[in-house]
């Protein structure tokens, strides 16, 4: 079944309207509400959650927007052009049909087996280093520790 719903969902593509943005524009704004899902037809973005980059996409059919659509809650991240891109526009309405449910489900799933992936990484990397030296491990640690110091890294992994 599931094959089947992802590929009749992969032909409606073809009839959803499609925008377009130019390199440099916020196609998503952190905090903003849109009212809708974009799936990438092509192009290349860039995903910005408070002011640093955690993602590059340019896979099409990348969806974006799809937590603020289904939890009814502002965006969480910018989405933002790298070069001139296009979108398929999904308005929330749509996702009742069983095979948008299905591929919005598994893009999902995708996303948190990726991010289970990484926060076994850095639990790893993290056992290996002093908590003084946890800043200077990996990008990951890094980070965590410029946005609440080694505490809020501790907190993160348990």
């Amino acid at each position: 079944m599931w094959v089947d719903t992802a590929a009749s969902f992969q032909k409606s593509l073809a009839a959803l309207p499609l925008t377009a943005y130019q390199a440099g524009e916020t196609v998503l704004a952190e905090g903003s509400r849109t009212d809708r899902l974009l799936i990438l037809r092509w192009g290349n973005v860039a995903v910005v959650k408070e002011g640093v980059e955690i993602a590059r996409v340019s896979q099409p059919g990348a969806v974006f927007g799809e937590i603020s659509a289904l939890l009814d809650c502002p965006h969480t991240a910018d989405v933002r052009a790298l070069a001139y891109f296009q979108f398929h526009v999904v308005h929330p309405a749509a996702l009742q049909d069983p095979a948008a449910l299905f591929y919005v489900a598994a893009i999902l799933a995708r996303r948190v087996d990726e991010a289970n992936r990484r926060g076994r990484n850095l639990r790893v990397v993290w056992t290996r280093h002093s908590p003084l030296n946890a800043g200077r491990c990996c990008p990951a640690s890094r980070e965590l520790c410029s946005r609440g110091g080694v505490a809020s890294v501790a907190r993160t992994l348990s």
